[in-house]
């Protein structure tokens, strides 16, 4: 609509108001040509009385006075009436003018005749067949002779109106001509105005899309071009403050996105507002335990939440989800005067709760299997000392017990100093190549001596397409051992024990037996350090609970991957792959 531009709320303004001061001027021209009409009629009228009764008192005959009397009737456009002695000797209107009745009968004019003065008449007179306003002036004079008369000049103002109808068109023609020239400038000014304000609106619309590289002309240094380097400048600051608050926004996401800990933010109302991957995970989780399609938070993240908010002091807390530990602070966040949200940062504290349970549990291990070999070191130390041994026999037997109590002492500080060792990194490997063949009759022969005392069969399964294996021997002989002198502590007599061996691309390994094998609870534990899964029994054949553990750490150095495989009563499987390079 044209009243929603400044174009046209500038024209219009423009428009009304001259149209206002026209309309003003226009009545009081109008009046003020209507007097001057009517004040000259009046004076012309006056003076052409005076002129006719001049000469009709200055001629010898009142014939020769009527020249001038037509002449002055036809030259003004006005009619004129003489009167001798009450008489009517001369009259220029003819049928169509007033009455001779007419002009005796009026009271004004008939002060004429009667009073001998000048009278001026403004009235409305039947002429025409209608009412017409007559303006009138009567002028009493006296002739050579000495008769009295009187001259009457009138006119119809009908003509006055026709002189002011043609003022009254050149002024109004005057105001048209001004509200067009007007129109003209109220948009040639307006244009000169909006279009640097068009320019802005057009650049404005593309800064709001992101494109701050246009500039608006500056063609003036009027409040125009003013608006126009201030919007510059603003476009300027606009670009450095967002390009700015991207490049933190960008930083921020980036830190959010590499911590390791959640963090999750809240407004006033609890909705949660962003969240980085690790907050993601934990949220996944909770909606798992709770089997909910919705992402949701455990009641006790919106109690610290609502806590936060009321007291506005951080809350602390600690809780399970799906059988982990997530530990969860929850800060206030503030804005002018109040609380405006939270923000909840969520660790994964399962693993610090495992290594502190792990620790736990190695001071305990440690204190436990060095207790009982302590224990009897000191009781059959002082069974020598108070002589309690009388025959040499029982001397002899005591210091066995003594002397393996030492050695199993000594096994496991040397276990646990080799595990404390490759735990921390200073396993260094030596490899080289091995004949395969020759290395697994090897270890063959060493436990075969062990598993005839045990009345265990062992069995060498050997499959060698390639006839060497990269691998630091010693460290490879080490898992064996373990594995093997396990298996056969572990296996009843009359059972077996299977070495297999394939060397190829990687060399895979196998040591599997017939005995009590582990429950499937405690399948997944065993290569951790001090954990067995009969107690009782392992303690009595001399276990350390090492063994396991030090051999995955080994595999691992070498980039291998072992696992177990094994049914309660059926045996145990040991898998191992190593690569052969």
């Amino acid at each position: 609509m044209i009243w929603r531009s400044v174009v046209g709320k500038l024209w219009l303004t423009i428009l009304g108001l001259l149209t206002v001061v026209l309309l003003i001027l226009t009545i009081l021209l109008l009046q003020f040509f209507e007097q001057f009409n009517i004040s000259e009629a009046e004076n012309q009228l006056t003076n052409n009385a005076e002129i006719i009764a001049t000469s009709l008192q200055e001629e010898n005959t009142l014939e020769s006075s009527q020249p001038v009397i037509d002449q002055i009737a036809g030259t003004y456009n006005s009619e004129v009436m003489v009167f001798i002695d009450g008489s009517l000797w001369y009259g220029s209107g003819g049928g169509d003018g007033l009455a001779a009745s007419d002009i005796q009968n009026s009271n004004e004019l008939g002060r004429v005749a009667g009073e001998r003065e000048q009278v001026t008449v403004h009235d409305t007179f039947s002429m025409d067949g209608g009412e017409n306003e007559i303006f009138a002036v009567g002028e009493p004079f006296t002739t050579n002779d000495g008769r009295e008369g009187e001259v009457y000049v009138y006119q119809s103002l009908s003509v006055i109106e026709e002189t002011t109808g043609e003022t009254k068109q050149i002024i109004l023609l005057s105001a048209g001509i001004a509200i067009i020239l007007t129109t003209v400038f109220a948009f040639f000014l307006s244009t000169r105005i909006t279009a640097p304000l068009r320019k802005m609106r057009e650049l404005a619309l593309n800064v709001l899309k992101g494109d701050f590289d246009s500039k608006v002309p500056v063609v003036s240094n009027d409040e125009i071009g003013q608006l126009g380097n201030a919007f510059n400048r603003m476009r300027r600051e606009l670009s450095y403050n967002l390009t700015a608050l991207n490049q933190e926004k960008e930083q921020l996401s980036r830190i959010l996105h590499s911590m390791a800990d959640g963090v999750i933010t809240f407004d006033r109302g609890g909705t949660m507002v962003l969240t980085n991957p690790p907050a993601d995970y934990f949220i996944r989780l909770n909606r798992l335990e709770d089997k909910q399609e919705a992402s949701s938070l455990p009641a006790e993240v919106t109690s610290l939440f609502e806590k936060a908010v009321e007291t506005e002091m951080e809350q602390l807390d600690e809780f399970e989800v799906q059988g982990r530990s997530f530990a969860v602070l929850v800060t206030p966040l503030y804005g002018n005067e109040d609380v405006r949200g939270a923000v909840a940062v969520v660790r994964d504290m399962t693993e610090e709760r495992r290594h502190d349970k792990l620790r736990k549990d190695f001071i305990a291990n440690v204190s436990h299997e060095l207790r009982t070999p302590i224990s009897m070191l000191q009781g059959y130390s002082e069974a020598i000392v108070d002589d309690i041994a009388a025959t040499e026999e029982e001397k002899k037997e005591i210091g066995r017990i003594i002397y393996d109590e030492s050695l199993r002492m000594g096994r496991l500080v040397n276990e646990l100093l080799d595990l404390a060792r490759m735990e921390a990194g200073y396993l260094k490997l030596e490899k080289e190549e091995e004949e395969v063949a020759s290395f697994f009759q090897r270890v063959e022969r060493k436990f075969q001596g062990l598993a005839d005392e045990s009345e265990v069969q062992l069995v060498l399964d050997l499959h060698a397409p390639e006839k060497y294996a990269y691998i630091d021997v010693d460290r490879v002989e080490q898992i064996l051992t373990n594995l093997v002198h396990n298996a056969i502590r572990h296996t009843e007599s009359g059972g077996s024990i299977t070495i297999r061996a394939v060397n190829g691309e990687s060399l895979h390994m196998e040591v599997s037996d017939t005995g009590s094998g582990i429950s499937k609870e405690d399948l997944p534990y065993v290569f951790e350090r001090f954990y067995k899964a009969d107690k009782a029994r392992t303690r009595g054949k001399g276990g350390t609970g090492l063994g396991l553990a030090i051999v995955k750490n080994i595999v691992d150095a070498h980039h291998g991957a072992i696992a177990a495989e094994s049914e309660p009563g059926e045996g145990t499987t040991f898998y191992i792959d190593l690569p052969n390079k």
